[in-house]
């Protein structure tokens, strides 16, 4: 196994395409189109879900037990959910995120045939009309609306430009990276930042013609933001996964902007173990930066292949982004940390080699080192 170099250039250069490329939640195509041939650049030959989800295959030596690497595509948004009296629109979040941070965002709507360029504001947005009540009303989505940059004052009018109720709403991500200090400020960060870790990390590996122990798929899932995540991208061969996401830097988290956050536990339960341990072994072994922590208002990929009901070994590793779900940042570091980890991954024998069966007898099964700490108990006792 070999730390291997990443080219951080191509790195930051896919972030910003991604980041400037609308995919909220249902309405991923365009994303997908340009991931695919990203894939294809790579020599890769990408299969595709009838929806959009993504897998591509890095071959390795033997073909069983295949492992998974997957973050996702879609990003929070909203939709169209009313043409109001006024000419402006009300909306509905995809995805849970706070109206407190939609206020003030520029976004495009998406008709059938174009895109309408537009503001989210508070009702109540002019001091010089509303005087203190602009600081006193609630945040609430019902509380917003989308001012059209249109000669549109009324609904009938928004209507004859073609937008209708259930049209989407992308937000504008204001990508801004900052060449010196390696800070990225942007929304979508989430999960835009673990999508480009995962294509560095495939770059990396097979532009150093890396013999990889075991196939490895790269999956890229476009509908995470509402809860279905991986379900339906896997298949019966893959017996572990690692989910690429985002880690929440904030007060009472151990999560950082720079080195590799590796989760524990989140709103689901623990992640597995063995696969766990073995990726926090490989940041310490390779001096890969890394902190651990856990996630209480928080699922992944992860969780939604386990409750589709597939037995497979599940971990967590995250870029760590500050604001989550709002106003992002996170770190050039963060992201040069996870495609580190993400290659020695690749390159390392299955967490279990028992795992190549679906089902079996106890021999090869793993063990937990329960006896040996019960024992180093009783001799202190």
């Amino acid at each position: 196994m070999n730390r291997i170099l990443i080219d951080m250039d191509y790195a930051i250069d896919i972030l910003v395409r991604l980041l400037r490329t609308p995919s909220p939640t249902g309405y991923t195509d365009k994303i997908v189109h340009m991931v695919v041939e990203e894939l294809q650049a790579l020599g890769l030959e990408p299969e595709l879900t009838r929806r959009g989800a993504i897998r591509a295959e890095i071959k390795g030596k033997q073909s069983s037990p295949d492992r998974a690497i997957v973050s996702h595509l879609d990003t929070l948004g909203a939709q169209v959910k009313r043409l109001k009296p006024n000419g402006r629109l009300e909306i509905f979040p995809i995805g849970h995120w706070s109206a407190r941070f939609a206020e003030g965002a520029r976004v495009s709507v998406f008709t059938r045939d174009r895109s309408v360029r537009g503001t989210i504001l508070p009702l109540k947005a002019s001091g010089h009309t509303y005087n203190e009540e602009i600081d006193t009303q609630p945040v609430a989505w019902t509380n917003l609306e989308v001012r059209l940059d249109e000669q549109a004052w009324n609904a009938e009018a928004v209507a004859d430009i073609g937008i209708a109720i259930g049209d989407f709403i992308s937000i504008d991500t204001g990508v801004e990276v900052g060449e010196l200090s390696g800070f990225i400020n942007s929304r979508h960060l989430d999960d835009k930042a673990g999508v480009a870790a995962m294509l560095a990390a495939a770059k990396a590996v097979v532009e150093n013609g890396l013999e990889l122990p075991v196939d490895t798929y790269l999956l890229f899932t476009i509908s995470e933001e509402i809860g279905s995540g991986a379900s339906a991208i896997l298949h019966g061969d893959i017996s572990e996964m690692v989910s690429v996401d985002n880690g929440t830097v904030a007060p009472g988290q151990a999560s950082l902007e720079t080195g590799v956050t590796i989760a524990m536990a989140d709103m689901v339960g623990p992640f597995d173990y063995h696969l766990t341990n073995k990726l926090i072994d490989l940041c310490a072994d390779f001096d890969v930066p890394f902190q651990r922590d856990i996630f209480r208002y928080y699922r992944s990929d992860s969780a939604s292949a386990i409750e589709a009901g597939s037995d497979i070994r599940t971990a967590l590793v995250c870029v760590g982004v500050d604001a989550s779900h709002g106003y992002e940042r996170t770190h050039t570091n963060a992201i040069l940390s996870v495609a580190q980890l993400l290659t020695l991954y690749m390159q390392s024998p299955p967490t279990a080699k028992r795992d190549a069966q679906t089902l079996g007898d106890i021999e090869g099964f793993t063990e937990q080192p329960t006896e040996e700490i019960i024992a180093s108990f009783g001799k202190h006792d």
